[in-house]
């Protein structure tokens, strides 16, 4: 089956989208509410504007890694680290649309990065070990 892993990390890269945008939803609400409870103070709301992107950006890798790990497949080095870098440009790109109240991430990027990240992750490589190899 060559289109299993591809399959797995469409699947597991839907799921770590949905987690990293609600997070971000959500932690920018937090950042409105801040900002807005403060008055004229400069600068209200950026500490959680910026943990919350921070967060979002380090929290995609690291939920590639796991789903795909999760999924019994090994050699994730290019889904992760492309599929990271990726978000965090996809994510910084539709920024103000994710901070706008009730605001989200155009369904079509979305759908992109999911299809990105299918194409990073390549079919299954031939296993190397020796032991299957006849003398």
């Amino acid at each position: 089956m060559p289109y299993a892993r591809p399959a797995k990390a469409a699947l597991t890269a839907a799921a770590a989208t949905a987690a990293c945008h609600a997070l971000m939803s959500t932690g920018y609400a937090w950042s409105r509410e801040s900002a807005g409870g403060s008055g004229d103070t400069p600068f209200a709301g950026s500490f959680e504007f910026l943990l919350t992107t921070a967060a979002a950006w380090a929290l995609m890798p690291l939920l590639l890694w796991v789903g795909m790990r999760t999924t019994g497949e090994v050699g994730n080095a290019v889904l992760v680290s492309l599929g990271g870098l990726a978000w965090a440009g996809l994510s910084g790109y539709f920024l103000d649309d994710v901070d706008a109240p009730g605001g989200h991430m155009p369904v079509v990027a979305l759908a992109a990065y999911v299809l990105l990240c299918a194409a990073l992750a390549g079919p299954r490589r031939p296993t190397t070990d020796k032991r299957s190899r006849p003398a």
